[in-house]
């Protein structure tokens, strides 16, 4: 399931412990693909905490806690980590990430918290969920094969990427517009992960932020970033974004695009690529200026002038997954939207 349905079905999952009718949740997939990141965006969008459980590396007791005598009963003293509405808050997600990671021993103890929500005499309070991750067994991970009384305790979904679901996350996170740019145009490379060959460094949603990093810290020593870009995304991608981000020299003015002046477009389809990526970019650092209409206007205007008038569909696509509702507001959208009917209509 792409991300932007399961990010829904995470909110709704949460919302839902108000009502009583919560059911935990298994996030499965590769490595690198967004399934811890995406229980966090939740998490803020809802303004709870996480507490972040990774099972892999505990034990039984961890869990259970530690038992101490008390007249003539043993109790449990219940570990700090886990839910305590005084100390974390009535609300928030219990995430027990790679818990396909963690021994059968360290797995049993947590049915009980997961289906039943409590560990002896310890409950969950009730405003919080329960999420969890792990990687799948053909993914070169250290698994376990899951127990079916443990699986039976979760609705599952697998994670799938998505180009548009992570260039919307790359615009609203500041992603540099140079890789969002390269990943447009080579699609494929978004996440290009081969278990038989266990790479140490693949492309993946998250090492294509590790190579935002790299851009930012060696962007300006040539001798070091394609380096840098290969230890990040692995060989053939870095080499590919370091020609890539060289060739961008021969890009158009893109202050003379804003400016409304007439500018040609570039004939190369990866320029292409780079300048659309560009001016959704600077659309949004546009959006909260007095001049924001103006700007977005004339990108619009840039956008019918596209040979292949697909190129600016996406474009514009990527504009409103960027600045909302807005870019309807903007004179200029009503006519690209009638200049390219026949394309949003037949094509």
């Amino acid at each position: 399931m792409r991300p932007a349905q399961l990010l829904t079905i995470l909110d709704t999952e949460f919302t839902s412990t108000r009502s009583g009718h919560h059911t935990p949740v298994m996030l499965w997939g590769p490595p690198g693909v967004g399934k811890s990141d995406m229980v966090r965006q939740t998490a803020d969008r809802h303004d709870v905490p996480v507490i972040d459980i990774r099972l892999s590396q505990m034990e039984p007791s961890d869990l259970r806690g530690i038992p101490f005598r008390h007249e003539e009963h043993v109790e449990w003293a219940v570990p700090a980590i886990l839910p305590d509405a005084e100390r974390h808050g009535p609300e928030g997600l219990l995430f027990l990430d790679e818990i396909t990671s963690a021994p059968p021993s360290v797995s049993a103890a947590a049915y009980q918290l997961i289906l039943d929500r409590r560990l002896g005499e310890y409950q969950v309070p009730d405003g919080w969920a329960i999420f969890a991750a792990g990687n799948r067994q053909g993914d070169r991970g250290v698994t376990y094969t899951m127990p079916a009384p443990l699986a039976n305790r979760f609705s599952h979904f697998e994670v799938d990427t998505h180009l548009d679901d992570w260039v919307a996350w790359a615009y609203q996170n500041g992603i540099d517009e140079r890789v969002i740019a390269f990943l447009r145009f080579r699609p494929e490379l978004l996440f290009d992960f081969d278990p038989a060959h266990n790479p140490v460094a693949f492309p993946s949603p998250r090492s294509w932020e590790f190579a935002h990093r790299g851009l930012q810290k060696f962007g300006n020593n040539p001798a070091l970033l394609q380096g840098t870009l290969q230890a990040c995304v692995g060989p053939a991608a870095g080499v590919e974004l370091t020609a890539f981000v060289n060739s961008l020299d021969k890009m158009p003015d893109l202050d003379d695009i804003i400016a409304g002046k007439p500018v040609p477009t570039p004939d190369e389809i990866d320029l292409q690529y780079a300048v659309a990526a560009a001016l959704v970019g600077r659309a949004i650092r546009a959006r909260e200026s007095a001049d924001a209409a103006r700007v977005i206007g004339n990108i619009l205007n840039y956008a019918g002038q596209f040979p292949q008038r697909e190129m600016g569909v996406m474009l514009v696509s990527d504009l409103h997954r960027a600045i909302g509702e807005f870019l309807f507001t903007v004179p200029e959208f009503g006519d690209w939207a009638n200049a390219i009917a026949d394309v949003m209509l037949y094509e």
